[in-house]
């Protein structure tokens, strides 16, 4: 388990990128059921105008 921004919690004070840096996906099926899912964070940018934002600790 791991959380983010303001869903942190004190059990789990550390990030956990190698678990857990995905996006969390939900769509509806074709029997308008939920699905959930999740793909990978694209540590890249779709141009060479801009930079990469890599990630880090958030500090409170």
């Amino acid at each position: 388990t791991e959380s983010r921004g303001a869903h942190a919690r004190e059990d789990y004070p550390e990030r956990d990128d190698r678990d857990w840096m995905k996006h969390t996906l939900a769509w509806l099926d074709g029997d308008g059921g939920v699905k959930l899912g999740d793909r990978p964070v694209h540590l890249f940018t779709l141009s060479n105008e801009v930079k990469v934002f890599p990630p880090k600790a958030r500090v409170y």
